[in-house]
């Protein structure tokens, strides 16, 4: 109970029958408040009702989840977004009891995730990523005003085989290899193509 992560537990019917301190804290509602009802009708929003059933209906069935993120209502009505692992609970002689989730609360990271989405998307310099394959994941509204290409034409695509000249394809490959290895490299000059050539 003296927990620092939120912990739940429903029974085979989805009822709750675990509810630590923590998840008071984070939530809102007591335990006696809580104790009884059922998680997913009572404490999950509309849109993620069926989802949330379906991991608590898999570890009933000996299917554990890890990470599932999902939002959970507080009870002054401030949405929460939680991560979650949900574990079957057994009994003694290994029989199918409940489920018992583990949360944590990321609703700061989240938004902290939304907002330098929005820096990068909003710079007024033209700024791309790549994954480890080279592949364009990011991709921002100046590099779509400067390129012509619209974020939909790029992401997957190799930023190197698509979008750089030939004569600058090995040295760019290079530059995003030293990167990948954690390797900076400043005031890189290179062209890309533009959509119109």
């Amino acid at each position: 109970d003296t927990a620092n992560a939120p912990i739940f537990g429903v029974d085979t019917q989805g009822r709750v029958n675990v509810w630590n301190q923590c998840a008071i804290s984070l939530v809102g509602y007591s335990a006696e408040e809580v104790m009884g009802k059922n998680l997913v009708t009572e404490f999950i929003t509309d849109d993620f009702k069926t989802a949330v059933q379906a991991v608590l209906d898999q570890a009933l069935r000996g299917i554990e989840t890890a990470n599932f993120e999902f939002p959970l209502m507080t009870k002054g009505g401030v949405r929460l977004d939680v991560l979650l692992n949900a574990t079957t609970r057994r009994n003694e002689q290994g029989n199918v009891i409940g489920v018992v989730g583990i949360g944590q609360d990321i609703t700061g990271r989240l938004a902290q995730e939304r907002e330098y989405t929005k820096l990068i998307d909003t710079a007024n310099a033209p700024i791309f990523g790549v994954d480890i394959e080279g592949k364009v994941n990011v991709w921002n509204q100046c590099a779509v005003r400067l390129v012509g290409y619209s974020t939909e034409e790029v992401m997957g695509y190799s930023l190197v085989q698509k979008f750089i000249t030939d004569d600058f394809k090995t040295a760019v490959q290079t530059v995003l290899d030293q990167a990948l290895r954690g390797e900076e490299t400043a005031n890189f000059e290179f062209p890309l193509m533009t959509k119109a050539g």
